[in-house]
């Protein structure tokens, strides 16, 4: 257990390294993105994984390591708006750090939980099958905010968000670290 909390920890780093220098870039303009258009983003980048595997080839020089590190930020973000709600004002920098870190916090200690109860089966899984359980989550996701948020039994919009930040960041320690 150790050596995941060491290596999620790494790849949380490389993670928020992204997300902090894209800051720099572009601000925090993803604050007007409503969270159906957040979803859709990770679903452009969970069916660009997919394409890849399938294909065996890509055509952008951008590998499927950065779109599974879009999808824990973007994720992220997903999260953040639901907490803060959209808006057409850029948010301070400080502030969005912040709760990126505390986010990406709550998505290691449920993965820590589950890790426990599961005793680490996600690494005798295939990168594949991550893709596919996004893709699935997307689709749960999108089902959710059709629903306008109301489930009868199932867990939330917020709740697929964090699941989607595990998968891609499981995808990302074993193409990293295996």
């Amino acid at each position: 257990m150790d050596q995941t909390i060491q290596q999620y920890q790494q790849v949380m780093a490389v993670c928020g390294e992204v997300f902090k220098n894209k800051m720099k870039d572009y601000g925090t303009a993803w604050r007007i993105l409503r969270p159906e258009s957040i979803t859709d983003q990770i679903y452009i980048k969970a069916r660009r994984i997919r394409s890849i595997e399938d294909k065996g080839v890509m055509k952008v020089d951008e590998d499927p390591r950065a779109e599974f590190i879009g999808i824990v930020n973007y994720s992220i973000i997903g999260l953040i708006q639901l907490s803060l709600g959209t808006s057409e004002e850029e948010l301070n920098p400080e502030k969005a750090i912040e709760l990126y870190d505390r986010f990406f916090n709550q998505a290691l200690d449920l993965m820590l939980a589950k890790n426990h109860d599961y005793e680490e089966a996600w690494r005798s899984m295939r990168v594949s099958s991550y893709t596919d359980l996004i893709l699935m989550k997307i689709k749960r996701t999108k089902q959710i905010e059709d629903n306008k948020g109301k489930t009868l039994v199932s867990e939330g919009v917020d709740a697929n968000y964090l699941d989607m930040v595990n998968y891609a960041m499981f995808a990302l320690i074993k193409t990293d670290f295996e």
